[in-house]
C-alpha cells in the first residue's frame, strides 16, 4: 500500500501517540570542528557492544502543544506508521522535536518523507531550515540526517551530566533552506 504524509488535525489526535520502539545503538558519530567547518567521523562498536534502545512513550497532548506544534503523520490507508513533530522556534530555524517511524516500517524512506514535509513547512512559515538533534551514540539517526542534508552545527556534551543518559552528547543538525 502506498504512503502517505499529510498534517494531522485534532480530528486524528491519537495519532501523536503512537508508540516508541527499539532501535539498535551500533555505532557513536565523532564531530569534529576546525574553527570553520564541522567534519564527523564514525565508530562502529565490537559486536558485543551493540545494543538497542527505546525511549519511554511520550504521551503527547494535541490541545496543550498544538499551539507551538506542527504534527505531521505518514499514513497506511488510515494508520499512522510514523510521525514528525515540528515547533516553532526563536532562531529561524523550524525544530524536528520529534521523529519516529514504527519499526516494521522502517527502511522505506518514510522519514525522508517526513522532512521532506518539514521543508514545505519551513518554506511556508519563513524559517531559514530546520534543525534538530541527535545522540551522538545513535549512529542511525545521525547518520539519518547527515543523508538528508543536515550539517553539524555544534554538539553539546555536557547535556546528559548526573542523567541515567550520562557519557551521551548531542549532536546539533541544521539544514538550510538554500539547502531544503
Amino acid at each position: 500500500m502506498e504512503i502517505t504524509v499529510r498534517k494531522i488535525e485534532k480530528s486524528r489526535e491519537a495519532d501523536i501517540r503512537i508508540p516508541n520502539e527499539p532501535f539498535s545503538l551500533y555505532g557513536r558519530m565523532i564531530p569534529r570542528y576546525d574553527g570553520e567547518r564541522w567534519s564527523h567521523d564514525t565508530v562502529r562498536f565490537p559486536e558485543e557492544q551493540i545494543g538497542e534502545m527505546v525511549f519511554p512513550d511520550e504521551n503527547y497532548d494535541y490541545d496543550s502543544m498544538a499551539e507551538n506544534s506542527i504534527f505531521v503523520g505518514a499514513y497506511e490507508g488510515e494508520n499512522c506508521v510514523g510521525l514528525a513533530i515540528y515547533q516553532h522556534s526563536w532562531n529561524k530555524y523550524l525544530y524536528l522535536y520529534d521523529l519516529k517511524v514504527k519499526a516494521a516500517y522502517r527502511g522505506q524512506r518514510i522519514g525522508e518523507q517526513l522532512i521532506g514535509a518539514g521543508r514545505e513547512l519551513a518554506r511556508e512559515n519563513g524559517y531559514r531550515g530546520l534543525h534538530t538533534v541527535g545522540q551522538d551514540n545513535n549512529l542511525g539517526a545521525c547518520s539519518f540526517y547527515v543523508r538528508c542534508g543536515f550539517e553539524i552545527g555544534g554538539m553539546d556534551s555536557r547535556v546528559y551530566r548526573g542523567t541515567a543518559q550520562e557519557g551521551k552528547s548531542d549532536i546539533l543538525f541544521y539544514l538550510d533552506n538554500d539547502e531544503v
